[in-house]
């Protein structure tokens, strides 16, 4: 079952599509900064992005940062809102269940897919920008944020940290969105509902007057990571961001499981 819903995510155009453009766009920035030759000022603008002229190297972390406060999560919602409500809504899901496997199976292997995008997605973005920022602007000894020089290990180190954050962190909306298509037949729905969840906590987390319930939102640590890139390494708000999405990635599969299992599928 798990390698079934593999094989459709991987030969899915979809996929590929949406994979190609989250990558294209932080390509399209580096393409304009690079030909204008002009990042924006220090602390404007997406993390790293305003240090890339000098060093290709952090294009990556940059990338990650433009991707990540709308285009990355939306692909995610939408894999992960399809899963099961794309199923009952193409009239499948109640075929799949006729076979002999449980719903908890099957919950897992869409679990399993949704993962897998989500990484491998990730994991393009970053591998992409680093070729891309390392043609561009080449690329020398890594500096941290907080002035000091990294060295290649290090740096490679950090990196790797910042790809498996983010990529963490998306989980928390795979569940979410997993958790809505168990709830709905309409894929759409489960999709919007996701999205207009982030959209509140990213508004909130924006907005003073909300600052007591801004530590539990969902995109409160997302950009954590560049803590990361710090001399020593600031790991309180990145543990703290780990350990919150953990809740939630928790919380929505723990619920999209009760709600599937005792779910009457008609489609």
């Amino acid at each position: 079952m798990i390698r079934a819903e593999l094989r459709k995510l991987l030969r899915r155009p979809r996929t590929w599509v949406s994979i190609a453009l989250l990558a294209a766009l932080p390509t399209l920035v580096a393409v304009f900064v690079a030909v204008r030759d002009v990042a924006p000022r220090p602390g404007t603008g997406p993390a790293f992005l305003s240090a890339i002229l000098e060093n290709g190297a952090l294009f990556p972390a940059a990338a990650l940062a433009i991707v990540l406060p709308l285009f990355l999560p939306v692909a995610v919602a939408v894999v992960a809102g399809d899963a099961i409500a794309g199923e009952a809504q193409a009239g499948t899901l109640r075929y799949l269940l006729v076979r002999p496997v449980s719903r908890t199976r099957l919950l897992v292997a869409k679990l399993v897919a949704t993962v897998a995008y989500t990484m491998l997605a990730v994991v393009v973005v970053a591998a992409v920008a680093y070729v891309v920022g390392t043609n561009l602007f080449g690329s020398s000894p890594l500096p941290s944020v907080s002035g000091s020089t990294l060295s290649s290990r290090d740096a490679a180190l950090r990196t790797a940290l910042t790809v498996l954050y983010v990529g963490w962190s998306m989980l928390g909306v795979a569940a979410l969105a997993l958790f809505l298509s168990t709830v709905t037949d309409s894929p759409l729905a489960a999709v919007l509902g996701a999205i207009a969840l982030l959209v509140t906590s990213g508004v909130l987390v924006q907005l003073e007057a909300a600052s007591t319930v801004q530590p539990y939102l969902p995109t409160r640590y997302w950009l954590a990571f560049v803590d990361l890139f710090r001399t020593p390494v600031l790991w309180r708000d990145v543990v703290r961001g780990t350990l919150l999405q953990g809740v939630y990635v928790l919380a929505f599969l723990t619920a999209a499981w009760a709600n599937f299992a005792t779910k009457d599928v008609k489609s």
